[in-house]
């Protein structure tokens, strides 16, 4: 009920859809997908520097329904017509992992910026090979780790990184669905399309490491996979990461958790521990901190407090480059403020670089190829 109430108390007083500046970003989106409104184009009404102006889906009929409901004016029914629009600045890319390779390199020939769904492609080497090229083209590619950009991972970093919990021991993050949200028949299960448990929400709680630790995993030390009727394809995968300095990372996901004692429902679990050997700390609901969330502090003196972050809480040290933002704000609307800073010549409040992008995937890589399933099929296409 608290939390009903606190996201009904900053929502009341969201803001307001923005008067549009002259010569703002002029975005189009590969893919009519579900997850576009609540990614960009739910945010773009508050950015004055951003305009929604295209879509393009294979199937016409849906991306004329997608464009009406969402009062986006062009529609296209390729999504190479859509690049090869002059007036389009940059492109939204939540298309199916297996495709993210292909439509990125064709965007930036296009000479687009491009905002890439997570993760960003199937194996580390077509990563490398994306934001080469952008660096080749001059344009700007963002892998969407949408919570990055949010204030309340931050954090929790700073508490990591400040030695309140003293030296760190271990961490533990998940992001588990319970069995039903997913369809049986979602492309998230399609191993030709780079589907499986790790490759969705699984990426969250090993980006989330490597980023409370400023680290690589040193090493898998095991990973187990719950398959899906396509043996390829992991419903669930558990894995422990060796983390530099003796630190041990577990992380979890599932599409699908049966419930317990095959009848008591599971909940969902998005949270992450960390333990040190003076304390510990817990950001619940990381992914999606804009609903709700709270970061608890636990230390061995017998001290705790509950924090919420949902603006950034100072001016100072590393707060100073922080947009002026409501508590309104999503992850998303973050995200979408650094993006068009850097397009524009800005300094972002946070980025995330080419080489995390690739390390994020030579990461995932090595827990599939530990849990003996293997990466997911490379690309085809040659540009």
């Amino acid at each position: 009920m608290a939390g009903l109430i606190d996201f009904i108390s900053r929502k009341l007083f969201s803001t307001p859809e923005a008067i549009k500046e002259p010569d703002a970003l002029r975005i189009g989106i590969l893919g009519a997908a579900s997850i576009a409104p609540a990614a960009l184009i739910n945010p773009a009404r508050s950015h004055p520097g951003v305009v929604i102006t295209a879509v393009a889906a294979r199937d016409r009929t849906r991306a004329d329904k997608f464009a009406k409901q969402h009062g986006i004016q062009k529609v296209y029914a390729s999504y190479q017509e859509l690049l090869d629009d002059p007036s389009i600045d940059a492109v939204y890319n939540p298309l199916p992992n297996g495709l993210h390779y292909e439509w990125t390199l064709k965007a930036i020939k296009a000479g687009k910026h491009v905002l890439l769904e997570k993760p960003s492609c199937n194996r580390a080497e077509e990563t490398r090979r994306v934001f080469d090229y952008a660096k080749e083209k001059g344009v700007v590619v963002l892998e969407a780790f949408h919570y990055r950009f949010h204030p309340s991972a931050h954090r929790l970093r700073q508490i990591v990184s400040s030695g309140e919990l003293g030296t760190i021991q271990s961490l533990k993050g998940a992001l588990t669905l319970p069995r039903g949200i997913v369809g049986a028949d979602d492309i998230r299960y399609n191993y030709s399309l780079g589907g499986g448990s790790l490759m969705d929400g699984g990426t969250y709680p090993v980006s989330f490491v490597r980023f409370l630790t400023f680290a690589e995993p040193v090493s898998i030390t095991s990973a187990h996979a719950r398959p899906a009727p396509d043996a390829r394809v992991d419903v669930g995968t558990i894995a422990t990461l060796a983390m530099p300095g003796d630190v041990s990372a577990t992380i979890e996901c599932d599409m699908a958790l049966p419930p317990r004692f095959w009848i008591v429902p599971r909940m969902f679990d998005m949270g992450m521990t960390v333990k040190g050997d003076k304390g510990e700390a817990t950001l619940f609901n990381f992914v999606l901190p804009m609903l709700y969330h709270y970061i608890t502090v636990k230390t061995k003196d017998g001290k705790s407090r509950t924090e919420k972050v949902y603006v950034p809480p100072s001016t100072e040290g590393e707060w100073e480059c922080w947009p002026k933002a409501e508590a309104s704000w999503s992850t998303y609307r973050y995200q979408l403020e650094a993006f068009v800073d850097k397009i524009q010549g800005r300094k972002p409040h946070y980025w995330v670089e080419a080489d995390d992008s690739v390390k994020q995937m030579e990461a995932i890589e090595q827990i599939y190829a530990k849990s003996g399933l293997g990466s997911r099929p490379a690309s085809t296409f040659v540009l």
